[in-house]
């Protein structure tokens, strides 16, 4: 499987590394990538061929587009005609997959998928949908394609990419801020700097472990950890009172109207 990249941004640094890592060869990944400084450093990090052109990664049996979204059509638009069996997979986000195949002149094979950062150490999750002309063998590619960072789970409509998006595609970001405002919680009880840091991190990470491997109910793992009358208990009060799941929900659901905002404003326009 010959594997070429649009854009040589950090999310396909990640999935390079990892699919070379996975056991595909440097001689079967090339990216295309404009600045040149950011091709010097993908030829220096992985030894992959890197070109200015486009037009050099088409020969490829998987095309990802890993450009932004804004970019994602005028570059398209002036794209040949693709082979019908060449796969595209798109990591643009808030593109739709239809949107794609019609800026490609109805090419049918194409997916769309939404990584996110954790894809950059190897614990990534995404999620994939694909149009109906893609085939079980071009889905099976798609899937080795992801989980070379991590996971892949696949949904069955495009709207719920939205959704996706908004869990965790965005999701880091919300668990970043918790850590952020545990460490400062820790600091302002008077624990030194890298005993906060290490404490939080280490219980996320724990935590997380835990729900993976026991795999009861997020809710009967808290019931476990809350003693009556406990610190827990009272911790956990004090952030019911404070609303955390409801805003936990309604971030979640201003993420997923922005997914389909973005859907909207970048595929309304065809080519020119």
């Amino acid at each position: 499987m010959k594997i070429g990249f649009i854009g040589g941004g950090n999310m396909a640094a990640a999935m390079i590394g990892g699919l070379l890592q996975k056991g595909i060869g440097r001689e079967d990944i090339i990216a295309a990538e404009h600045q040149a400084a950011r091709r010097d450093w993908l030829t220096q990090e992985f030894g992959v061929a890197v070109s200015d052109t486009v037009a050099a990664v088409l020969a490829a049996d998987v095309l990802v587009l890993a450009i932004k979204p804004q970019q994602l059509r005028d570059v398209l638009c002036h794209l040949p005609p693709l082979r019908p069996e060449l796969l595209v997979v798109s990591i643009a986000a808030g593109v739709c997959a239809s949107d794609i195949s019609r800026w490609l002149r109805g090419h049918a094979s194409v997916v769309r998928a939404m990584p996110n950062t954790p894809a950059l150490v190897g614990a990534g999750v995404a999620g994939l949908y694909a149009l109906p002309g893609v085939s079980a063998a071009h889905k099976a590619q798609a899937t080795r394609l992801l989980e070379a960072v991590g996971s892949a789970v696949w949904v069955e409509s495009e709207a719920q990419i939205d959704a996706v998006t908004a869990i965790s595609g965005s999701g880091p970001a919300y668990v970043f801020l918790f850590i952020e405002a545990l460490e400062e919680a820790a600091l302002d009880l008077g624990l030194p700097a890298d005993t906060a840091r290490q404490l939080t991190l280490q219980t996320f990470l724990g935590a997380a472990a835990l729900a993976i491997k026991d795999k009861s109910p997020p809710a009967e793992l808290r019931a476990r950890v809350t003693s009556k009358g406990g610190t827990t208990e009272r911790g956990l009060l004090a952030l019911e009172e404070g609303g955390v799941k409801y805003l936990i929900g309604l971030a979640a659901r201003a993420a997923a109207e922005r997914a389909r905002e973005m859907g909207e404003l970048f595929g309304k326009d065809g080519c020119s």
